[in-house]
């Protein structure tokens, strides 16, 4: 049976591990505890710490000498990371349950960034309630904010480390299984923003006429880096990158940017892709009161309350479409690129307050450095134009309509 594996630090949260133990022990799981600290352990481990700076190159001994905390996290989150990976291959982890501050937070998060999408992995962390991007990334990983310090059982902590408990264990004995009818069917990633829905929803449709299982993923930073891992990952049959609004946020500095590894995945797999320049007309920041000062005369939309856009320039639009031409010439398998001339976005359409045919023009002629690049006289929104995607795309997967 699967164990609910708890990871961390022994020397310094022995207590709350071993209650947490027993506790999923009387809600009838298996436990696996893992020790990823550098000092004495306060309570006996399954997996000891010098067994987990050892699948990291280290030694306990050494680190607690060096009295380097941040090199020691960084090298216990690395073993605690490979021995998780040797104990998911041998089928042994239903969950992955840690608890923590800063430091075991940082620890916990290493450990399952590698894990696959799905297998459930919950922390509990004093820093829940600010920003949690370095301890999710682009993974399921769920956080519970701890409310107080994890420093002892009590009456608050008992509550919430009895949820998280109850909760690993019963995520480690839910076995969903595969969809009927659908593990055997491909998988495409889709990328789709709300202002390319319409697009996304008839690609999608007819991929799924073509016996395709697609994932879409939402272009908000997050969402491209997690598109970005799966397409690492070898488990994508292909990906149809309609929306790259994300590479607008990385040039000119908005908020949702995936970084400069955006769209380099499936082209450094050989993962075919057909792509089109989705929403590159918007970069995207939060209330209107906090998008840059310089950016202040420049063309913006307040979305809603939380979001506000604004127009990328003839200039931007030309270096969006000279970065997005070259990322997919380095593609080492198949690429074909879609250029929507009546507009990128809903908001980019005639009459919308981001419709600018000159700027929009400045990216499709930088996207002809790309060879055999596809300019069709329609909106990125008419339903053909997502259509024509997702065929082209079976295409190049190598199916038959």
């Amino acid at each position: 049976m699967p164990a609910v594996v708890l990871i961390g630090t022994l020397d310094t949260k022995g207590e709350e591990y071993a209650w947490l133990r027993d506790r999923l022990r009387a809600l009838g799981a298996e436990v696996l505890l893992v020790d990823a600290g550098v000092g004495p352990a306060t309570v006996p481990a399954d997996i000891t710490s010098d067994q987990v700076a050892e699948a990291a190159g280290a030694r306990v001994a050494a680190l607690r000498a060096a009295g380097d905390r941040g090199a020691a996290v960084t090298a216990m989150g690395e073993g605690a990371a490979a021995v998780l990976a040797g104990l998911h291959a041998a089928g042994r982890v239903g969950a992955v349950l840690a608890v923590g501050g800063s430091g075991g937070s940082s620890i916990a998060a290493r450990a399952v960034r590698d894990l696959p999408v799905g297998l459930p992995k919950l922390i509990v962390s004093t820093m829940a309630s600010g920003d949690v991007s370095p301890y999710v990334g682009a993974k399921d990983v769920t956080l519970m904010h701890s409310v107080v310090d994890i420093a002892g059982i009590n009456r608050v902590s008992r509550r919430i480390l009895g949820n998280a408990a109850a909760a690993a264990s019963a995520m480690a004995a839910a076995d969903p299984g595969p969809e009927a009818g659908g593990a055997d069917r491909p998988l495409v990633a889709a990328s789709m923003f709300g202002v390319t829905t319409t697009a996304v929803d008839a690609a999608r449709q007819r991929l799924d006429e073509l016996g395709y299982e697609v994932l879409v993923f939402h272009a908000t930073g997050s969402g491209g880096r997690a598109l970005e891992g799966l397409a690492e990952s070898g488990m994508l049959a292909g990906v149809l990158d309609l929306t790259t609004t994300e590479l607008a946020d990385d040039l000119v500095g908005g908020v949702l940017s995936a970084g400069p590894e955006r769209l380099t995945a499936a082209g450094r797999r050989g993962v075919p892709q057909v792509v089109a320049p989705g929403a590159l007309d918007m970069v995207n920041f939060g209330p209107r009161d906090t998008v840059p000062e310089r950016f202040g005369t420049r063309n913006l939309y307040v979305h809603n309350p939380t979001v506000t856009l604004m127009r990328t320039t003839a200039e931007e639009m030309a270096e969006l479409g000279r970065h997005l031409a070259a990322k997919l010439a380095a593609a080492q398998g198949p690429a074909a690129l879609f250029v929507p001339l009546k507009g990128v976005s809903a908001l980019d359409a005639e009459g919308m307050p981001f419709h600018d045919p000159k700027a929009d023009e400045a990216a499709f002629e930088a996207m002809a450095a790309f060879p055999g690049a596809e300019r069709l006289d329609l909106h990125i929104n008419d339903p053909e134009f997502g259509r024509a995607m997702a065929e082209r795309l079976h295409e190049l997967i190598g199916g038959k309509a």
